[in-house]
């Protein structure tokens, strides 16, 4: 009997000692804004936020104490929750640091989108925040030392576990210099190689997590497995240095659950649990006899766990805030307002944009491009928060110089990306074969200050035909041009200027006219609030043609498209 117990005494203890050495890494990325479990903008309750996730997370935390939090970035841009806090109560200490101290974060990593906010509002974060903020790659020119923390080493258990972060060094493609001064971004392959020596020679870890806001694709943009600063350089870490036990990704709203090979053989455990605390990721840490770790992901669906009311409790006074600022109205909707229209002509939803940036630029032309796609705006009033669904990014507004050549090239590349030809593929616009755009919406420029026609029946790179300024004036193509573009475009997204116009980013920056520090949103905002109204911006300057052959087709896309 006295066996049997001490037996029994043996077997609980083994079974303890191992429960004892599993360590739970739960994270959220991409949040974007996402912190309370309603929609601003549309005024409408949402399954899914941070309170949600905060549910979770205490749920697990009440039955372990072998918890690890982390978050993959991107939190300080998407939904006016952050927008408030970055440029309107930018006096109070902000939401996200005060949301990641409250949920008691380890670690958190810095995504291209907390960038865009400035070194005003980034740096204010960084000193609030109350765990490190990662990316070893993103250096101080100043010091040659990395501008955020390189890597943490989190104890549970008698385990140490080491994160290291990387962001994705394509911040200059996107983002204009004064947001990001003072720093220079390293390569994540090179990055990665040197950190994970550092970390194992001085640190001893027993695993180690790559918490990497980048992407898995990395042929994403036309980019290789060995195009230098390769945006969505994950996964070719994970293949191409050894040490990894697991990467926690984002940066492409996606939800990957995979495995993959190290140089030596060894696995390594891919997870990215997508965008706006829609879900989290989950990755359980076990170490063998031999102190080896293993590891099992999942993504956990949020829209079934309920909210925490301790939560809701603690940031009540900021969502309040934040509800009051977004139901202010600022004018009135005169017309019914759809996104979709603006893929097939003129617009409204883009018109808009068109007049602004030509108003506060005193520019000769235009280029815009519909952000958002699926939007509906109905006649009535139109408050702040439905802005966000009119202009979604904080962009800046720039000034640049091309020719009339240059022009119609631009021109001709954005309409590449959004149209084929209907006579051999049976419709106009781009798409799968589930209706869904083929290209990202966001790149599909239109301009204004032009008149000019696209013929969707005629070869690549010959279907734009401009045909005047629209004060009557010829169009000339060997005469120089002021554009207004906004700084997503200026500074390379979408490829615009470098593909479709041939210039490199020296000459962009060389061509440079003006450079409005201030964002769009904050001037359209401005100019609708002066007029009071919205809906009769719709101008005449572009169609396809010949309208007759065309019509047929743009019918059956309108009710065809499936855009999410």
């Amino acid at each position: 009997m006295k066996f049997l117990v001490r037996l029994l005494f043996v077997f609980l203890l083994a079974v303890t000692s191992v429960s004892a050495q599993t360590i739970s890494v739960l994270y959220t990325t991409d949040v974007h804004g996402a912190i309370f479990p309603y929609n601003f903008t549309e005024n409408s309750p949402v399954p899914f936020s941070m309170s949600q996730a905060y549910s979770y997370i205490k749920s697990v935390r009440d039955t372990s104490r072998n918890v690890i939090l982390l978050d993959g970035g991107d939190f300080l841009q998407g939904t006016p929750a952050t927008y408030y806090y970055n440029y309107v109560d930018n006096h109070s200490s902000h939401i996200i640091s005060k949301l990641y101290n409250f949920m008691k974060a380890d670690a958190v990593v810095v995504g291209n989108h907390d960038i865009e906010a400035g070194h005003q509002v980034y740096d204010k974060v960084h000193s609030e925040l109350e765990m490190p903020w990662l990316a070893a790659n993103i250096i101080n020119k100043k010091t040659g030392e990395p501008y955020f923390t390189p890597y943490t080493v989190i104890e549970r258990s008698g385990k140490r576990i080491a994160i290291i972060g990387l962001t994705t060094p394509y911040i200059p493609h996107w983002l204009p210099e004064y947001l990001w001064q003072d720093m220079q971004f390293e390569d994540m392959i090179e990055s990665a190689a040197k950190w994970i020596n550092i970390v194992r020679e001085k640190e001893h870890p027993d695993a180690v997590i790559g918490l990497f806001h980048s992407g898995y694709d990395y042929t994403y943009g036309n980019q290789t497995a060995d195009t230098p600063m390769n945006e969505n350089a994950s996964v070719l870490v994970a293949q191409r240095v050894d040490g990894f036990n697991a990467i926690l990704l984002g940066h492409d709203h996606k939800l990957y659950n995979r495995v993959v090979n190290s140089p030596d053989g060894s696995e390594v455990t891919i997870l990215d649990a997508g965008t706006a605390a829609r879900n989290l990721g989950s990755l359980a840490i076990t170490f063998d006899a031999k102190g080896k770790p293993h590891c099992q992901a999942k993504i956990i669906a949020l829209s079934n766990t309920d909210e925490s009311k301790e939560f809701n409790d603690f940031f009540r006074a900021h969502y309040y805030a934040i509800k009051a600022y977004t139901q202010k109205v600022v004018g009135t909707v005169v017309k019914n307002i759809d996104s979709k229209e603006s893929l097939f002509g003129n617009s409204v939803f883009v018109d808009m944009v068109h007049k602004s940036m030509l108003r506060h630029t005193g520019a000769d032309i235009s280029f815009s491009a519909p952000l958002l796609m699926g939007v509906e705006i109905p006649v009535g009033e139109l408050t702040v928060g439905r802005m966000f669904n009119i202009y979604k990014f904080e962009n800046m507004l720039n000034v640049i110089s091309l020719t009339g050549k240059e022009v119609k090239d631009y021109l001709e590349y954005s309409y590449d990306l959004w149209i084929t030809n209907p006579s051999t593929e049976g419709h106009l616009i781009k798409v799968n074969n589930r209706g869904r755009l083929i290209n990202k919406f966001y790149n599909f420029d239109s301009a204004a200050g032009i008149v000019y026609n696209v013929n969707p029946f005629k070869d690549k790179g010959s279907r734009v035909e401009i045909v005047s300024m629209t004060d009557g004036t010829p169009f000339d193509v060997n005469k120089t041009y002021k554009v207004a573009l906004n700084s997503y475009r200026f500074n390379g997204g979408g490829g615009h200027l470098e593909h479709g116009v041939g210039l490199s980013k020296q000459q962009i920056e060389e061509r440079r006219v003006e450079e409005v520090r201030r964002d769009l949103r904050g001037i359209l905002l401005d100019d609708i609030i002066e007029k009071g109204s919205v809906g009769d911006e719709q101008m005449d300057n572009w169609k396809f043609v010949p309208q007759a052959d065309v019509e047929s087709f743009i019918k059956a896309d309108m009710e065809q498209l499936n855009i999410r």
